[in-house]
This record gives structure tokens, C-alpha cells and sequence, in this order.
């Protein structure tokens, strides 16, 4: 598994962006002085090409030419992109002979290119186009929001909350769960489905689930299907191109009832906006992050949806800005109708209320 290469919530993460072509207005000429000038003050690309250079040379060159030119995380970027082309994981799980042996002419044209778009702020995992999360590998591609860690987190609890209620037991060995009376199977729906690393992780442990997934992006909805057919569940898996806010009964009428609601929606308060860092204003999709202006707009749209297609006793799964528990509790106060009972409030790995667990009457 790869090392993680951001850890804090989505309003702080540095190594998040997206580089768009249109964003550099260069001639292919000027791009190429342009990254010569970046890497190395008297050597260009046919030099460092030619020259002989180890993958174990190569990661503390482009990490040096990383920092110094202001890259976040300059030691893990080059680790990812050299291990990726030298068909690893990660550097560890390379053996030493991989490292130490000298690089191809193609291998290090591979890298050159690889660390150039990284210096354009191209987040590492575009630039290798795939990540892990858990324990899948899935394609990667701009502008589809990229899988936070916090997201695992999520996914766990969903798992441990399923378990715990159905008298699932784990199977290490398998890394499977199962269920010691009959195979358990719940339909999930996931709101804002992204790259498909929520649903397909589930699906990935119940073998005999189906699922939904609905994104307003079409691009998320493509990645979705690709990343549903490297993993052969495609048959159990059906993509929506659907706005909640605006295709609720669309959505009610083609999914049905559901098991399980999940999901990780937009929820930065509106006013947080102009707060990120300038690299993830310009190249983030903003319907990905901002929630309105409270952060609650989608979730409270997720939370009608469900009054409406969950099953009785059927649960939501929320990841949510540490502000939102007490104001989704508030919330539902007014609103009994909607026959929905905030179960519990779960924290991150940092300690921060991110987690919103609720269950249908």
C-alpha cells in the first residue's frame, strides 16, 4: 500500500491540485528551457538522459530539484514517481537490485516527464494516474475529486457499523466479511461517487451486494465505470449522471430502497472558500467542495433523499466539516416527518467529529 501522500482534511491539503494545460501558456519550446532552468543549473535534458543514474540516484535528484523549487512533500513525490516507473508501489517494495541498477534511456525519459508535470503542481496522483485506497488500486484523472484519507476512515465505519449489526464476522485470511448464519447482501446507494473508491470498496467485501452511484460530474460517473470494470464488478455496479439537489425524484423512481446510504458530499461552509490555498482554488472542481453556505446544502438534500428510498431501519453514512453533527441534529429536530433518528457521531483519526451515523424508523 502507498504511503499516504496527504493526511489532513480537504480545506488543508497541499498536494491536492490539478494543473490544467490552459494554465501555461507556453510554446513547447519555452517549456522546455523553462523546466531545464527548474532541474539543474548546467545540465539539460539530453545530459541527464545520457547520463548513468540509478533509480536510488534519481529520487534524491528530483526530490532536491523538488524542494527547491517550492514542491509539497518533495521526498514522497519522487519516491511514488520513480517506484511507479520502475513497476513498484511504493520505493520499499522494490527490491534493492531495481534501485541500484542504472536506469534505462526510456526510464529516465519516463521520469523526466513524470517530474514535470509534477512541478507544474500536478498532484502525484494524476501525474502516475492511480492511487490505493484500502485495498484497491484506482485509475485517477483530473478533475474527478481525488480520495481523501479520512474517506478509509468512513468506509471502515461502515463495515464495523454492518458487522456489528448483521453478526458479520471478519475473515483476516480473506480479508472478506462474512456472515455465519447466510450471506449478507445490502443494496447501497452512494451519493457523489468521485472515482468510485467508497462504493467499490464495499462491493469489494460484500460479494453478493449490488450498489447505485450518482454523480453530477460526468467525468466522475466515467471514472466510476472504469475504475467498477479494472475491478470486474461492473455487473453489480449501476452509474448515475444525477444532481441530487435537483434530480431527487428521478433518483427515487430508478433506485428503489436501499439498504445504505454513504456518502462523502461537498461540505465546506461557502465563506471557507476563499480561505484554500490558491493552488486548490484554481485547479479543484468547486462543486466537490463547496457544501453552501452553511456546507450543508447536499446533505441536507441526501437526508430528504432518504426519507424516501431508505428501508426501514435502513442507514446514512456521512463525512461531514466537524462543525455539521450538532447542526444536522438541530436540523432534524424540526423535521420529523422525515422519520430519520441521528444514531451517533464518530471521530477522525485527529480527533475531529467527522463521522454522522443515522437510521430510518
Amino acid at each position: 500500500m502507498r504511503r499516504k501522500i496527504f493526511f489532513g482534511c480537504r480545506v488543508s491539503l497541499a498536494s491536492c491540485f490539478r494543473a490544467q494545460s490552459h494554465c501555461h501558456k507556453r510554446s513547447d519550446l519555452a517549456t522546455f528551457h523553462w523546466a531545464v532552468s527548474l532541474t539543474a543549473p548546467n545540465k539539460n535534458l539530453c545530459q541527464l538522459v545520457h547520463e548513468t543514474m540509478t533509480g536510488a540516484n534519481c529520487v534524491t535528484h528530483w526530490q532536491r530539484i523538488f524542494e527547491q523549487n517550492g514542491i509539497s512533500e518533495p521526498q514522497y513525490s519522487s519516491e511514488h514517481i520513480i517506484s511507479h516507473v520502475l513497476g513498484g508501489k511504493t520505493i520499499h517494495s522494490l527490491a534493492e537490485k531495481a534501485l541500484t541498477r542504472p536506469l534505462t534511456v526510456e526510464q529516465k525519459q519516463m521520469i523526466w516527464n513524470l517530474c514535470l508535470k509534477r512541478l507544474q503542481h500536478v498532484p502525484v496522483q494524476y501525474v502516475i494516474e492511480e492511487w490505493d485506497f484500502r485495498d484497491l488500486t484506482l485509475k485517477m484523472k483530473p478533475p474527478v475529486f481525488i480520495p481523501r484519507p479520512e474517506t478509509e476512515e468512513l468506509v471502515s465505519l461502515v463495515l464495523s457499523e454492518l458487522a456489528e449489526e448483521e453478526d458479520v464476522l471478519f475473515s483476516v485470511g480473506k480479508t472478506r466479511w462474512q456472515n455465519s448464519q447466510q450471506a449478507y447482501h445490502p443494496l447501497f446507494l452512494e451519493i457523489g461517487c468521485g472515482s468510485g473508491a467508497i462504493v467499490l470498496s464495499l462491493l469489494h467485501f460484500f460479494l453478493q451486494s449490488r450498489a447505485v452511484a450518482v454523480d453530477k460530474s460526468q467525468e466522475a460517473v466515467d471514472l466510476t465505470r472504469q475504475n467498477a470494470e479494472r475491478l470486474c464488478v461492473q455487473h453489480r455496479l449501476q452509474e448515475l449522471q444525477l444532481d441530487v439537489l435537483s434530480d431527487s425524484q428521478k433518483l427515487t423512481r430508478i433506485c428503489g430502497p436501499v439498504d445504505v446510504i454513504v456518502s462523502n458530499p461537498p461540505y465546506l461552509f461557502h465563506e471557507d472558500m476563499s480561505g484554500l490555498m490558491p493552488e486548490i482554488l484554481k485547479y479543484e472542481d468547486h462543486d466537490a467542495l463547496d457544501g453552501g453556505a452553511d456546507g450543508l446544502d447536499v446533505i441536507k438534500a441526501i437526508l430528504q433523499l432518504a426519507s424516501t428510498v431508505l428501508k426501514d431501519h435502513g442507514k446514512v453514512f456521512l463525512e461531514v466539516d466537524p462543525r455539521h453533527p450538532e447542526m444536522i441534529q438541530n436540523w432534524l429536530q424540526e423535521r420529523a416527518s422525515l422519520r430519520l433518528t441521528y444514531r451517533a457521531t464518530h471521530w477522525d483519526i485527529c480527533g475531529r467529529p467527522r463521522f454522522c451515523v443515522l437510521q430510518r424508523s
